[in-house]
């Protein structure tokens, strides 16, 4: 299967997953949302070629205690895009 066509069944696969969260959401149905949430993330993570340490280290970034400029710049690898 062409990467090109791979690449838009699981975009399609995305919105699905987005819209059932927001259905699971509206419905008060938080717990699955949240695991919903889960697939949803992997899949990003898939499509935008995040690995697993690259987002530890944004979530270590994110959680750390040293002081926050007022605008983050975060490097390139670290950009989680929606």
């Amino acid at each position: 299967m062409p990467v090109a066509n791979t690449e838009e069944r699981l975009r399609s696969l995305l919105a699905t997953l987005e819209e059932c969260e927001a259905v699971l959401l509206d419905r008060a149905n938080a717990e699955t949302a949240r695991l919903l949430s889960l697939a949803i993330l992997e899949l990003r993570m898939e499509l935008h070629k995040v690995t697993d340490s690259e987002l530890k280290a944004l979530c270590d970034m994110m959680a750390s205690d040293e002081p926050r400029p007022a605008v983050r710049r975060f490097p390139p690898y670290l950009k989680l895009v929606k």
